[in-house]
């Protein structure tokens, strides 16, 4: 076929003939198939007559060759064994990462005039995938039409549509009611056959019409096979055999070409084994919200229209932002009347309102309403869909056999509840477009009136406010029938829609097109029949338009009778009542009658005569009615701006009378005055009075003959409309200003119903206390309202200022505001006073807020600065103004500035708009600085940040949305990505917020609300609020979270729906025990409030009367213990279950119900006495036989972490140890670097005597916190669990696991005097889990862990066991009474166990009482306990709460929610308690009403418990230590640090920090000053080595630092700015730190595996660093490149950099430094190096023999080398070898020269430049020291780990040593 002839033959002609895919020779084409303007594709886009019958995209356009196409990222060509073909996988981390584009450029057009787009593809599985299409319309518009199962609704724009695509799964390819979901593909997702219908899809979504296709993009994760456009439908399960002899040629229907055909094996049928889906299904003008699967394709023999109409919809899913469409094309573009055969497919159109009568909707994609037309069926009609209220709305509308509809309701989706979460309660707001429009109803009772885009019916005797929703735009006229039954209202904007609602219902009947730009007027017909209004055109001239809304009632449209356009100004417009078709208007210049005859409408002036050149606001009708008068025979009234008042005979259009109102004059004709009139700007008539509003702010009462003014009242602006109500008793009266009030004319009362801003609101803030909020304004007020009562309090204006951020004090009736002239202002709001004037700033404010505790305030402006604020007494003072750092371009907005809950953190975007910023609230000190735009490594564009809102204390999250339209959680401490939303937005997210409890997100953007479920646990996580008509610019919480506020155009409050927070197992255990009790419902919501998180003030204590119970030492049949006295006792006692008591007395089983605080809450707990009595010969000399079978179901740990658990060593003691002699030691211990988090109350602190001591591994460090010196008691092995200091603070009890060769636990007791270790005691078997000493230390009880399950008492005199005894369930904390040394406790499973302690000279027994917990507590763990001085026990649970007992009565009287997690720590001092928590919390509670309560029992009343303070920390809470005032002392968190605090300053300090994790190196300064360590947590810590504390750290987020270097000493003068540190992590990345400015200088990138080994060149010119691919790279920290890399040791990791000065020509080669590189494989490379040169020679290379097959070794110890420092020209190594022993190699003479005997193959080397000591680490947690050359060996122990690095000082004096993320400072004595 030549190129220039055929290619559009007879589609029958057989498979040959179909297509044009054989065809590569394109004639050049110069033109368009639409004519338009697209840039063409070089060599031109293809003709139309070569696109028919189909095109085959990939094959014609050659995309094998990457010529005319583009691909980025992972695309490649492969071959598919189904498909038996070629097909183009593309795949990424994200979609738009990898993708396949046609054409090569977005310049280019593909010009493929084809209506049908075949895209034939398989989704990856369990990938997402995104497609993008670019049309061209006939009017030459773009559009981009996207498909993706990333979308989660539908949405669309002028220039693109996104469509979400549901996914199938191979058991959903027939046609079923089983939808595809949204989201990743399934694993067995199948081919695809996409049909998309691109003219239908214009024409239905954009009213558009389409001309061609002009580019495609593919994007990851998909496998497509062809891309093909074509004319015709084809369908894959017709032949062409069937298609010649069915005729469907002509039908537009064929069979599937070769090229686009899968296929399909004997026996089987296409649709069994692909998917066909085309979209939208069968050209049905239904619009989709989603591409999915529905039935197989088109039946042959179907029709395929021209237009996408006529015929019936597929399947579809309705959702909001379909049905607002739906509803506008099928009621303003439908034709006015459809033929016959149409009208059943009309019907089937459900018609959609966006609006009810009750609350506002969400609009979530799933969970609308479907409304019933109303219309009558006509007798071809097939019925209407039903009504559905809940669940997803599948509308299955298409023809079935017997014409029926029906709707399917899926709730496979997990969605946030409850639906709707938010309801509409109250709009503070009036006007938006226009302040002309509010009327009353008929029954005088309310009134209505616009708020911007809501219309509001207001109750005027309660306030009640209901809401008319639909509206998109501002509303710009509203109207009432006469019965007040019919409302009418239009919309400002472009596309003014009109809209005709059911009054008492609140549902819109209609929505009709206006057929004008902007609607300024409407007024309705008495009847309701006739509506008209009044706007602009395009060209801004006034039309008038009359419509027919007869049959809207009854199902039909609004139709348009008549429409006019006129050159006369129309101020108003009204339709008499007396004639539907007659109306009256006035403006400018005239007064003019209009009629509606024959469809036409006409008009006729009013001659004026001297009054024509009048301003005509506004006209009324007499009321009335006189039966000798005719209806039209009626006086017209007008008013004008001059303050005429003229009657009109509306029957002889002529002037009847003209007045001239005068201010404070008697009325007279106009011709009479020479004043100035009042310009009157409404009027309103009734039969006997007149009602007039004018410029002057007056409304005024007038009689008929406007004789004098009767009444009269005055407003602060003018008068913008009046209405009398339908009785005549009240004027409504509205002003420009935005205020609503009506005036009572018989109590002459007047009544404000509403004021507002006049402008958008900037921000606000809500006062808790008095349920105060304060918002400020573009129209520069600054206005205070009550939140109940919504009512405006106070209204400040500043002069020539603009009010820009507002705050609330959060405890004082203090109100701060910052201006546009940067000045802040705080003002007492009780006095109504200026209190302070801060001028800090020389720019607008844009963040101001108070610290939560109320202690501080914060300010930030345009220019960058950012000031603090101390607050005491009603007066702020500044601390401290910082220039600078808050970003210039990050915009202004309410969440600026953020401060964490507990006070301590100030968040913000700065110093640029790409970093957020956190700095410590009280002193502005940078903690840390994250940078936005690099979170996203596969984005293209940098990422800025918009907002920051803090996450509640516990969780320490940082939540910041960006302008990709992400929210990225952090943490707040680290910085490092938790997680991320995305997206969230349309546009950008202009506020956050989070609920206190941290279950709920607020986010704002654009014009909506939506409300998260923070945890993301839903399918659809989110629901959406509309209702603004502008961008929301700030949506919070109330403090007591039972609302959400909202602002932007108007302030909206909203009733917040959420069930409160709840435990579950108490609510379970509560409804189980009393399901029958009276008021049980009342209980468990009471129990709900009380779980709340508590504030100021705990919830109401759980009261209960205590039962009569006793200790003795009568063991009561029937009523077993927890303990077990012997093997026959527990059968005995344990017949059954170990829970409840199974046989025995009668008082032991009885089930006492008693009512707490008349019976609000009920308490059900059994009435049971448990105790135990025990032999000391027993307990001593069997202690593993008193239990037979709980100990082995109790092995599991518990869910506790109050519980120690050890970390996991590999490492083992050394058999043999050189202890050097006393006195002669060479090295003594300086410090230690790190707390053990690990621990449990493994510090002790004595504010008497100053006694300060804490573990760190095996080590006790014992802490001078005057002058910070440390000396270390070592006695232990292995890691101390806990440490326990007697009262008198003399002895200190230690313990820790199982010593080598032991069989238990080491206690080691210490005298705190001299530090010398006097007893050791060996008891436990596995873990000690805690210790007490008691009141007179006479004893000392010690507990085992869950493995151990034993508690053992000690005679502290000669430290013998006394008793022990064996528990059955895990215990976690024990404590003796501080009253009695008889009495202790302890705490476990669900309950606490009290003992006496009883002894008759050497015999002791222990006597137990078992007390549960409240039933209502449910399953709990007790974690924690401590005794007041007052009889009271306190304990902590693992789910939050204390419950406090009566030690007199052993009952839990009292219990209340303390936290949101467990509870480890509890310390009580007088009336004060201190809890320590999971969530990283300590909480001060004052308790002094306790005691109160447990004397007055359930009659009690008081305030209960209240929370004093709050601090969070760094880590969970493991130990504490305060005075006995409690307030100061000392926390210790599991990050290791302890933290010093103070509660009357509400300060924390850091006293004692390290390493969480191991310690990866270890480096000293070349002036010994300072040292630095880096490790696992991607940190690097820089200490000052005099007082061992830290002076900066780097974090690094998501990566390891894997090695360090300090920079050597300069060729210059050393100086501040040259100390510099480099560290290399595991990404392989190099970053350079600078010291002094605390900052990161410089990051490289020349590795592609992690970093093991970097050093600095001797000259500090050269960074040399190794991977652990064996690569070696050379940088310069100058320039930032790499200069070399060598891969001598590739494949083996780099274990150690060195280098080191020589001669120049030394070795025979030049060059002034040496250098080493030694790898895992036991080589060492020597190079020579003269950098400035680029010379780098390698001088020699070692490789040292090992053993093939090591024995005994779990893995290979490292291969270490290092210059021998005392002998040049000199290499030491060690490593795993034939013999451990260290080799001393010569280069000069190329042998070794030297050998030293070492006890086990080092794990660290080290050598002393200035001394011969060589210092070895072992992996057997020994330390040696080696003289060299005589090799004397002197041993050091303190390491509980792998002594896996050792490194000394420049000047040899001083070493470092690693154990895990312990370190060690050595000194090298003289000895």
């Amino acid at each position: 076929m030549a190129a220039g002839t055929g290619g559009a033959g007879a589609p029958g002609r057989g498979a040959r003939d179909l297509g044009t895919g054989g065809h590569h020779r394109v004639p050049r084409y110069t033109g368009h198939p639409g004519g338009g303007t697209v840039p063409l594709l070089i060599p031109g886009p293809v003709p139309a007559a070569w696109q028919r019958p189909y095109l085959n995209v990939f094959k014609h356009f050659h995309v094998e060759e990457w010529k005319r196409s583009a691909r980025e990222g992972d695309v490649a060509a492969l071959t598919d064994a189904r498909l038996k073909g070629t097909v183009y996988r593309i795949r990424g981390s994200v979609p738009t990462s990898s993708y396949l584009q046609l054409p090569r450029t977005r310049t280019q057009s593909l010009g493929l005039v084809g209506r049908y787009l075949y895209l034939l593809f398989r989704p990856v599985p369990r990938k997402h995938f995104l497609v993008h299409l670019d049309v061209v319309t006939e009017e030459n518009q773009v559009v981009r039409i996207s498909f993706s199962s990333l979308f989660k609704e539908f949405k669309s724009t002028a220039t693109w549509l996104q469509f979400p695509f549901c996914c199938g799964a191979a058991g959903t390819s027939r046609c079923s009611e089983e939808r595809g979901l949204l989201g990743a593909a399934p694993a067995d997702t199948r081919w695809t056959c996409l049909v998309l219908d691109l003219r239908s899809i214009l024409s239905l979504y954009l009213s558009r019409r389409y001309s061609h296709l002009k580019g495609v993009r593919l994007c990851s994760n998909l496998l497509v096979k062809n891309l093909c456009t074509s004319d015709l439908v084809f369908d894959p399960g017709v032949t062409f055999s069937e298609a010649r002899h069915a005729d469907l040629a002509h039908r537009g229907v064929a069979p599937m070409p070769r090229e686009m055909a899968f296929p399909v094996p004997k026996g089987e049928k296409w649709h069994d084994l692909y998917d066909y889906i085309r979209f939208p299904s069968e050209g049905s003008k239904l619009p989709y919200d989603s591409i999915q699967k529905s039935c197989p394709g088109p039946a042959a023999g179907d029709q395929v229209s021209e237009d996408p109409i006529h015929q019936l919809p597929q399947p579809v899913m309705l959702t909001k932002a379909v049905r607002d469409r739906l509803s506008l094309i099928h009621q303003i573009t439908s034709p006015k009347a459809m033929p016959r055969r149409c009208r059943v497919v009309t019907k089937r159109v459900p018609e959609v309102h966006l609006a009810a009568p009750g609350p506002l909707r969400a609009v979530p994609a799933a969970d609308q309403e479907l409304e019933k037309n109303q219309s009558p069926h006509s007798a071809g009609d097939m019925g209407q869909p039903p009504a559905a209220s809940d669940g997803d709305i599948h509308v299955y509308a298409h023809r079935r056999s017997k014409g029926t509809t029906r709707a399917v309701h899926s709730g496979s989706e997990e969605r946030l509840s409850p639906d709707p979460i938010l309801k509409l309660r109250r709009i503070i707001g009036f006007g938006g477009c226009s302040t002309r429009w509010a009327l009353w109803t008929q029954n005088n009772a309310a009134v209505v009136y616009p708020c911007h885009a809501v219309i509001v019916t207001m109750q005027i005797q309660t306030g009640e406010q209901r809401f008319f929703i639909g509206h998109t735009e501002k509303v710009s006229a509203l109207a009432f029938n006469g019965s007040s039954t019919l409302l009418a209202s239009a919309q400002s904007g472009p596309l003014s829609v009109g809209r005709l609602w059911d009054f008492p219902t609140g549902t819109c009947l209609s929505v009709f097109k206006t057929h004008v730009r902007s609607l300024s007027s409407l007024s309705f017909s008495y009847s309701g029949a006739v509506l008209c209004g009044v706007g602009k055109d395009e060209h801004g001239k006034t039309v008038v338009v009359v419509w027919n809304a007869a049959q809207v009632t009854r199902g039909g449209e609004v139709a348009v009778l008549a429409k006019a356009h006129t050159d006369v100004d129309i101020q108003a417009l009204k339709i008499a009542f007396f004639d539907d078709t007659r109306m009256v208007s006035c403006g400018r210049d005239n007064i003019r009658l209009w009629r509606v005859r024959s469809g036409a409408l006409r008009s006729c002036p009013v001659g004026l005569g001297e009054y024509h050149s009048l301003e005509f606001t506004d006209l009324a009708f007499e009321e009335g009615h006189v039966a000798e008068r005719e209806p039209e025979d009626r006086t017209l009234f007008v008013c004008s701006k001059s303050g005429h008042v003229l009657e009109v005979d509306y029957k002889k259009v002529c002037v009847r009378s003209a007045r001239r109102l005068l201010p404070a004059q008697p009325q007279q004709k106009s011709g009479s005055s020479t004043g100035s009139g009042i310009a009157i700007n409404s009027i309103s008539i009734s039969s006997t009075f007149c009602a007039t509003g004018s410029e002057d702010g007056y409304l005024r009462l007038w009689p008929l003959d406007f004789s004098a003014v009767v009444l009269e009242a005055e407003h602060e602006a003018p008068v913008s409309s009046v209405c009398i109500s339908p009785d005549g008793r009240k004027v409504l009266c509205t002003t420009t200003a935005g205020h609503l009030g009506y005036l009572d004319i018989q109590s002459r009362d007047y009544n404000t119903l509403m004021r507002s801003h006049e402008d958008s609101v900037l921000a606000f803030s809500v006062e808790g206390t008095r349920q105060q909020m304060a918002t400020v304004s573009q129209d520069s007020t600054i206005r205070v309202w009550d939140l109940v009562s919504m009512q405006q309090l106070y209204d400040f204006t500043a002069a020539e200022e603009s009010p820009c951020a507002v705050a609330f004090h959060p405890t004082q009736q203090i109100l701060a505001c910052g201006f546009d002239s940067g000045m802040v202002r705080t003002f007492s709001l009780a006095a109504c006073d200026l209190l302070v004037e801060h001028k800090q700033h020389r720019t607008a404010i844009t963040g101001l807020t108070f610290s939560p505790d109320g202690n501080f305030m914060f300010s930030s402006c345009l220019q960058g600065t950012l000031a603090l604020y101390s607050w005491m007494a009603q007066k702020s003072h500044v601390l401290r103004v910082l220039g600078n750092v808050v970003a210039r371009d990050a915009g202004s907005g309410p969440d600026a500035l953020v401060v964490s809950g507990d006070s301590h953190l100030l968040a913000f975007v700065g110093p640029s708009k790409y970093v957020v910023t956190v700095m410590e609230a009280c002193s502005l000190d940078e903690l840390l600085r994250v940078d936005i735009s690099i979170l996203d490594l596969n984005s293209t564009a940098l990422d800025s940040a918009g907002r920051v809102c803090f996450a509640p204390v516990p969780r320490g999250e940082l939540l910041v949305s960006t302008s990709s339209n992400k929210i990225l959680v952090l943490d707040a401490r680290t910085g490092r990505l938790m997680r991320e939303v995305s997206p969230v937005h349309r546009l950008s997210c202009l506020s956050l917020a989070l609920s206190e409890d941290g279950r709920y997100l607020l986010t704002a953007g654009d014009k909506v609300i939506k409300v998260w479920d923070y945890q993301m646990r839903f399918d659809i996580n989110f629901q959406v609020y509309i209702g603004h008509s502008e961008p929301v610019r700030q949506v919070a919480f109330t403090p007591d979270q039972q609302h959400v506020i909202s602002i932007g155009d108007a302030i909206f409050l909203w009733d917040f729906l959420a069930p409160p927070t709840q435990r579950s197992p108490p609510a379970r255990a509560h409804s189980s025990k009393s399901p029958l009790l009276p008021g049980a419902e009342r209980s468990s919501e009471k129990l709900r409030d009380a779980s709340e998180t508590p504030r100021q003030a705990a919830p109401l204590p759980l009261l209960s009367s205590p039962p009569c119970l006793d200790v003795s030492s009568v063991h009561q049949a029937g009523c077993p213990s927890i303990f077990s006295e012997s093997d026959k006792e527990e059968e005995a006692d344990h017949p059954g279950s170990s829970g409840m008591v199974a046989n025995g007395d009668k008082d032991a089983s009885v089930l006492v119900v008693e009512s707490v605080r008349n019976e609000e809450l009920l308490v059900v707990r059994p009435k049971v006495r448990r105790e135990s009595s025990r032999s000391p010969g027993e307990s001593a000399s069997e202690p593993r036989k008193e239990t037979k079978s709980p100990k082995s179901q109790c092995s599991v740990r518990p869910d506790s972490y109050r519980h120690f658990t050890p970390r996991f060593k590999a490492s083992v003691l050394p058999q043999s140890f050189s202890s050097p002699p006393a006195g002669r030691e060479v090295l003594k211990l300086k410090a230690v670097i790190g707390y053990n988090g690990n621990g449990r109350g493994n510090m002790v602190w004595n504010p008497d005597t100053g006694f300060f001591a804490y573990t760190s591994g095996c080590l006790i460090v014992v802490e001078d916190l005057h002058s910070g010196s440390q000396s270390h008691w070592l006695g232990h092995t292995e890691e101390i669990s806990t440490l326990a200091l007697s009262h008198d603070a003399q002895v200190l009890a230690s313990a820790s696991g199982k010593r080598s060769g032991d069989s238990q636990c080491q206690i080691c007791i210490w005298t705190v005097q001299d530090g010398q270790c006097t007893a050791n005691l060996f008891h436990h078997q596995t873990q000690v889990q805690a210790m007490a000493f008691s009141r007179d230390d006479r004893f000392l009880v010690t507990l085992g862990d869950y493995s151990d399950q034993t508690m053992a008492l000690w005679n502290t005199y000669t430290y013998e066991l006394l008793v022990s005894t064996c528990i059955s369930e895990p215990i976690h904390d024990v404590a003796f009474s501080p009253l009695s040394h008889r009495e202790l406790a302890c705490v476990g499973k669900g309950a606490v166990m009290f003992w006496l302690l009883e002894q008759q000279r050497a015999d002791v027994n222990l006597k137990v009482h078992q007390a549960p917990v409240p039933a209502v507590l449910g399953q709990v763990e007790l974690t924690s306990l401590c005794y007041s001085a007052d009889a009271l026990l306190y304990s902590g649970t693992n789910s939050g709460q204390i419950c406090v007992w009566d030690t007199e009565t052993n009952c839990c009287f009292m219990t209340w929610e303390a936290d949101e997690g467990e509870i480890g720590v509890l310390v009580c001092r007088h009336n004060r308690l201190v809890s320590g928590s999971n969530t990283k919390r300590i909480r001060l509670w004052a308790v002094a009403a306790v005691q109160e309560l447990r004397l007055k029992g359930p009659d009690a009343r008081s305030s209960s418990v209240l929370l004093e303070h709050e601090i969070t920390l760094d880590g969970t809470i493991v130990s504490a230590a305060f005075d006995d005032s409690l307030e100061m002392g000392i926390v210790g968190t599991t990050a290791g640090t302890l933290w010093y605090i103070n509660w009357p300053e509400s300060t924390s300090i850091r006293l004692i920090s390290g390493h969480k994790n191991k310690v990866t190196e270890v480096c000293f300064s070349p002036d010994e000053s300072h040292c630095a360590t880096c490790g696992e947590d991607g940190s690097v810590r820089v200490w000052a080595l005099g007082s061992v504390e830290l002076v900066v750290q780097f974090q690094v987020l998501n990566q390891s630092c894997q090695c360090l270097a300090w920079e050597p000493h300069p060729v210059v003068p050393w100086g501040a700015e040259s100390q510099h540190i480099v560290a290399g992590y595991s990404d392989g990345t190099v970053r350079v730190f600078s010291i002094s400015r605390t900052e990161m200088e410089l990051k490289m990138h020349p590795h592609a595996a992690a970093l093991t080994a970097i050093a600095y060149s001797t000259d500090g010119e050269m960074i040399l660093s190794g991977g652990k691919d064996g690569l070696v790279a050379v940088s310069s920290p100058c320039t930032g490149m790499t200069i070399r890399v060598l891969a001598d040791h590739k494949g083996s990791p780099i274990t150690v950099l060195q280098c080191a000065r020589k001669q120049y020509r030394d070795f025979g080669v030049d060059g002034g430094e040496l250098w080493l590189a030694t790898s895992m494989d036991r080589r060492v490379s020597v190079w020579a190096s003269d950098w400035l040169k680029d010379k780098c020679e390698l001088l020699d290379w070692l490789s040292f023999p090992a053993p093939a097959d090591p024995e005994g070794l779990g893995s290979l110890p490292p291969s270490l080398a290092s210059f021998c420092p005392w002998e040049p020209g000199t290499l030491v190594y060690v490593g795993f070898g034939t013999q451990e022993e260290a080799l001393f190699y010569s280069l000069h003479t190329k042998q070794v020269v030297e050998k030293i005997s070492l006890p086990y193959f080092a794990a660290s080397l080290s050598l002393a430049p200035a001394a011969r000591f060589m210092a070895v680490g072992f992996g057997e947690r020994l330390l040696r020291l080696l003289h060299c050359p005589d090799g004397a060996a002197q041993d050091y122990a303190g390491h509980e780990d792998a002594v896996h690095l050792c490194r000394f000082a420049p000047s040899g004096r001083r070493l470092l040593t690693a154990s895990h993320s312990a370190v060690l400072l050595w000194e090298l004595t003289d000895g």
